[in-house]
């Protein structure tokens, strides 16, 4: 069996069931057991009265560390399992909690519902789940706005970007991205706090990004009903975010929608001045949120049936 055939079947599954509650309830997720691990690393190694070369250093240290152990962890599963059915079943199992159709989909229909029905609090505080900035500034676009982007480049950091390594690697590539991911999620901000500790992930996360992002913005808009349109507004606008790679999901999701996202945020650390992206788009309204959700299906159909071509011909 090969490694697209894994990534075909633990996509699928994810899709249908996601990581059931009673066995998050009983042991976690795997990518919380990681999480709860980078925040021990990161109150024993981040100490704020070292010299800021030595708190990037451990950093570094840190990163490399935990993607490294991932890495091997894999590989001694993949060699563990071997390559029979027994192996093909255990490597599906693996892979399946680290990929998020079902917790992406739902989350963000939390948000389309209510926003639909008018039922603001309810969905700022479902909006508040996935996104950085503060909701209590968030008006029904602001809300729906967040909701779109969030999906979008999500898609690349939870979809694609685990699938890619996963084709280029094996299940050793999946694992240590999703290091790579979770690291940048928790420490590779640019607070106070973490601005040196963190740096090292997220340059790695930026570099383990780089082609999986932009593989995302194009599986999006050749999956849209408005593929030209798409094309042209990642082509002109996804280096204006201010991220090197979420640009690229966010505008062709702009484009295919005919919606403007992105520009000037506020956050608890204050207002960006981020440009817009599809600037000549309309603002968002409450069922675009479904709509994106619509298109992020058909992205989904499309990533899988890539899978199913690469099993079948590899």
């Amino acid at each position: 069996m090969t490694i697209a055939a894994i990534l075909l079947c633990a996509l699928v599954l994810d899709a249908w069931i996601g990581w059931p509650p009673v066995l998050f309830d009983r042991i976690g997720h795997p990518v919380s057991w990681l999480g709860k691990l980078i925040g021990h690393f990161d109150t024993a190694l981040n100490r704020r009265e070292w010299h800021t070369a030595t708190r990037r250093l451990m950093g570094a240290i840190t990163a490399l560390f935990l993607i490294g152990s991932s890495f091997f962890i894999g590989q001694f599963l993949q060699t563990l399992f071997g390559d029979g059915i027994v192996g093909f079943i255990l490597s599906v199992l693996v892979v399946w909690p680290l990929l998020a159709v079902n917790s992406m989909y739902t989350h963000v229909e939390d948000i389309a519902v209510p926003l639909e029905e008018n039922r603001i609090t309810e969905a700022r505080a479902a909006v508040s789940l996935i996104v950085g900035r503060n909701p209590d500034n968030l008006d029904s676009a602001g809300i729906g706005q967040a909701a779109i982007e969030s999906l979008a480049e999500n898609t690349s950091d939870g979809i694609v970007a685990p699938i890619f390594w996963g084709l280029i690697l094996g299940i050793p590539g999946v694992l240590a991205y999703k290091a790579i991911n979770t690291l940048d999620s928790m420490v590779g901000y640019k607070t106070k706090k973490h601005i040196h500790f963190g740096w090292a992930s997220a340059k790695i996360d930026d570099l383990a990004n780089f082609i999986p992002a932009r593989l995302t913005g194009w599986l999006y808009a050749l999956t849209s009903g408005n593929r030209k349109q798409a094309l042209t507004v990642m082509s002109f606008d996804a280096k204006k975010h201010r991220s090197p790679n979420a640009g690229w999901p966010e505008s062709a999701m702009a484009g295919a929608l005919g919606v403007r996202i992105s520009g000037p945020r506020i956050y608890d650390t204050g207002q960006t001045r981020d440009p817009w992206l599809n600037d000549n788009g309309r603002k968002v309204e409450a069922g675009d949120v479904t709509k994106s959700l619509s298109l992020f299906k058909r992205a989904m159909y499309g990533l899988a049936a890539v899978l199913a071509v690469l099993a079948v011909a590899v």
